[in-house]
């Protein structure tokens, strides 16, 4: 196995070291086995730093995360009378969330449940943004464009087998198909 293979697998030991993923005594171990028996405390102090280095990234990216969107926000802000201004903005936002929300799908389940659900209401918003824009008073335009939101729903919570799409598409066409039928 080549150096670089081992120094990776090193660091994830010593990451589930740091965070009890394994009991001390199983990493000490692997730690050996994985060194050759070469294991000492500056190998682990590397692996260590790497890990740490890893953390430090991941804090860093979210630290830029939240200014950004909160600059966008304030710009959406003033921008309110360029409605293409904010329709766009908020259409990149849906997309960046569903990119991140498939990204982090496998690595975080909470954080990639929020982003789907970011994702929804942010297309929901841009269609109802966009409905109001261009086709003020027509009704119509509305229910088709709601419908076609649930569907999307529906369809995303049947192939991503995720419920809580599933129930709000199918929810949401009753109340919408109802609402149309009955105005």
């Amino acid at each position: 196995m080549s150096n670089q293979k081992k120094q990776i697998i090193m660091n994830e030991i010593t990451f589930w070291k740091q965070n009890k993923l394994l009991p001390g005594h199983y990493c000490d171990f692997l730690m050996t086995l994985y060194s050759e028996g070469n294991h000492s405390e500056e190998i682990e102090g590397k692996a260590k730093n790497a890990v740490i280095s890893i953390e430090k990234r991941k804090k860093l990216s979210m630290a830029t995360f939240f200014p950004i969107v909160a600059a966008v926000i304030v710009l959406l802000l003033f921008t309110i009378q360029y409605e293409w201004v904010v329709i766009g903005v908020a259409g990149v936002f849906a997309a960046c969330c569903l990119v991140g929300a498939m990204y982090f799908a496998k690595k975080n389940k909470i954080l990639a449940t929020m982003l789907q659900l970011a994702t929804a209401l942010a297309a929901l918003g841009v269609t109802l943004k966009a409905c109001t824009s261009y086709f003020d008073g027509n009704n119509e335009m509305l229910y088709i464009l709601l419908l076609v939101n649930c569907v999307f729903w529906l369809l995303s919570g049947i192939i991503m087998r995720i419920i809580y799409f599933s129930i709000s598409g199918v929810l949401g066409l009753i109340i919408i198909i109802g609402t149309w039928m009955y105005f």
